[in-house]
């Protein structure tokens, strides 16, 4: 894995720091389709974990950005940065906490489940 000064997990607030301060900041969700149906962050990108390995490509137009991934606790999500890592993606990194702890401390119009 290559080295990164980019963490491996980021803070629901440092996330919402990024995606305010940067444009470029690419958000990624990997849960399923029905649990984004649910609940979801604004602005954020469906490749589900199940799916990530044979759609990992769809994010090679974002690979020189900040990309900041999320699933509903910070498990799924971590297990994708370390792929997206693999794969040279080296700024790249979890949300922890996932959607669940953005619901209660950022956003609480995103329900929780």
């Amino acid at each position: 894995m290559p080295d990164s000064d980019v963490p491996l997990e980021i803070t629901v607030v440092q996330s919402q720091t990024a995606i305010q301060e940067n444009p470029d900041v690419v958000l990624v969700d990997v849960r399923e389709q029905d649990e984004f149906e649910l609940a979801r962050i604004q602005g954020a990108k469906l490749i589900p974990l199940s799916e990530f390995p044979s759609r990992i490509g769809e994010l090679e137009p974002y690979r020189d950005r900040p990309i900041i991934v999320y699933c509903h606790h910070g498990v799924r999500s971590l297990h994708a940065v370390f792929a997206l890592r693999q794969s040279g993606f080296s700024n790249s990194t979890s949300m922890s906490g996932g959607i669940d702890l953005w619901s209660q401390q950022i956003d609480a119009d995103v329900p929780r489940y």
